[in-house]
């Protein structure tokens, strides 16, 4: 335990404010109608938080037809739902909460007024991530054409489009990635609306702008996240596109490869927006078993966001 291992811990990581809310959101809601409330769809990516909320009485399903007692709460996780999930629970006169992230009914309403005012609508995301079936769900089916990586650009026929031309994006890609979407969709299309406001959010360009100033000073890079966890994946990779190739997700209950950190110098972590503080600390007393350790914060930037509760809470 002679040699001393230098933990550069990256700030602001962790819990955003969306996340934050989500969790308050499902916790106000047990102590004000009792268990079981039911949660459609994991209130944030994050194994530990789903698990603790279990714990209080919450119950997760996928679909609203899952849920036998139709009296009991449900609440609509953080990533938002296609329009068709509310009016399925309205029709089944069900109490619903709606847990989705304020910045991700930002883009929900940019799509809605893009397509109303006669805009071909482009959504820059990943298929299948519950984000992105929400805000497709927002708009009639095929209303919205997504971008996924520059290939996807690359085959858009041009000739195809008689309608001026937007975009929006999910809130949790990596920032330098949509950068190059982006910069080859104007190249395309040089009259493409952009969003009046950016739509990835505060918190994940935080995040990653943190992770860059740390990952090239490092010999290893551990992001604490879950492995369906959009943001959380996406600090890997900028991790590694920053400099630091052994970078990788530390997910719940995953092991640590001690041989390797011990051969290190210095390390990096960081954590995704919807992993709890408690999985950091708990990684740095698990080093702290096998090597004399040392830590610094890195400090970006100091967040201060919150978001309101529903009124139905109040």
């Amino acid at each position: 335990m002679s040699k001393n291992l230098k933990i550069l811990l990256a700030s602001p990581r962790g819990f955003c404010a969306g996340v934050d809310r989500a969790i308050e959101i499902v916790k106000k809601t047990l102590i004000k109608f009792g268990s079981p409330v039911y949660v459609r769809h994991e209130i944030v990516h994050n194994t530990q938080v789903v698990e603790n909320l279990k714990k209080l009485g919450a119950i997760f399903v996928e679909e609203l037809d899952e849920i036998k007692d139709t009296s009991r709460p449900v609440i609509f996780s953080a990533h938002g739902v296609p329009k068709s999930v509310p009016k399925e629970a309205f029709d089944k006169k069900m109490f619903y909460i709606d847990a989705t992230c304020p910045l991700v009914t930002k883009v929900h309403r940019e799509a809605e007024f893009l397509y109303k005012n006669g805009y071909e609508v482009i959504l820059i995301g990943h298929r299948d991530h519950p984000e992105v079936l929400g805000t497709m769900g927002q708009l009639p089916k095929d209303s919205i054409k997504l971008i996924e990586n520059l290939e996807d650009v690359k085959n858009i026929n041009s000739e195809n489009i008689k309608k001026p031309i937007a975009y929006v994006t999910q809130t949790t890609l990596s920032v330098d990635d949509t950068k190059e979407i982006i910069e080859k969709l104007k190249e395309k299309f040089p009259k493409i609306r952009h969003p009046i406001k950016e739509d990835i959010c505060y918190a994940t360009t935080n995040r990653q702008e943190a992770v860059k100033k740390i990952a090239p000073l490092c010999d290893m890079f551990f992001v604490v996240g879950s492995e369906n966890s959009s943001n959380s994946l996406r600090l890997v990779e900028v991790a590694k596109k920053s400099g630091c190739k052994k970078s990788e997700l530390i997910s719940y209950n995953k092991s640590l490869p001690i041989k390797t950190i011990t051969k290190c110098n210095k390390i990096g972590i960081t954590s995704g927006a919807s992993a709890p503080e408690q999985l950091v600390q708990d990684l740095i007393l698990e080093l702290k078993k096998h090597i004399k350790v040392s830590i610094e914060e890195i400090i970006l930037t100091k967040e201060n966001v919150t978001f309101k509760l529903p009124k139905s809470l109040n």
